[in-house]
C-alpha cells in the first residue's frame, strides 16, 4: 500500500492520504517471461517421431533381501543381526540366517566398535571367506554434519 503526502494547501504538514492501487507491472513482467519460457520449452519436450511401440511385459523384480549385519563388541562378541553367536559356528549360523541365497552374491556388512582388537576383526574376517562369503561390507558412522 502507498501514500501521499499532503502539500500546505491541505493545512496540515503532516496530512497523509492513503494510495490503495497495486503496481502490477513487475508481475506482469515476469509472468511474460515465464510464458516465454514455456512456449519454447513445450515443444522441445514432446517427441515427434510416431513409433507403434511393443507391448512390454516384464517379471516384477524381488524386493531385495534383508541385509545381513555381523556386530563386533568390544570384547569381541559377535552378535549376527540382534542374535549372539560365537566364531565357530559363525559360518553355519550365516547360512542359516541367508536361507536358500547364494553365499557368493550376499553382501554382509560388518559392524564393529571402535575398540575392537584388530585380531578379532580377521578372525571374522577370515571365518567370512572360509565360509564362502566374499562380499563384505563394513559399516562406520557419518560425521560429515
Amino acid at each position: 500500500m502507498a501514500a501521499q503526502l499532503s502539500g500546505p494547501a491541505t493545512g496540515s504538514k503532516f496530512n497523509i492520504k492513503q494510495n490503495s492501487e497495486i503496481n502490477v507491472t513487475p508481475f506482469v513482467d515476469v509472468m511474460l517471461v515465464l510464458l516465454i519460457i514455456f512456449m519454447v520449452a513445450a515443444p522441445l519436450a514432446t517427441v515427434s517421431v510416431p513409433i507403434d511401440l511393443p507391448t512390454a511385459v516384464a517379471p516384477p523384480t524381488p524386493n531385495p533381501p534383508k541385509p545381513v549385519y555381523i556386530s563386533i563388541k568390544k570384547d569381541g562378541a559377535l552378535f549376527i543381526g540382534d542374535f549372539p553367536t560365537d566364531i565357530e559356528s559363525l559360518g553355519a549360523d550365516l547360512k542359516k540366517n541367508i536361507g536358500a541365497r547364494d553365499p557368493n552374491k550376499e553382501r554382509i556388512f560388518i559392524r564393529a566398535d571402535k575398540e575392537t582388537e584388530y585380531g578379532d576383526f580377521l578372525r571374522v574376517m577370515n571365518k567370512l571367506q572360509d565360509n564362502g562369503f566374499y562380499s563384505v561390507a563394513l559399516v562406520g558412522e557419518d560425521n560429515s554434519k
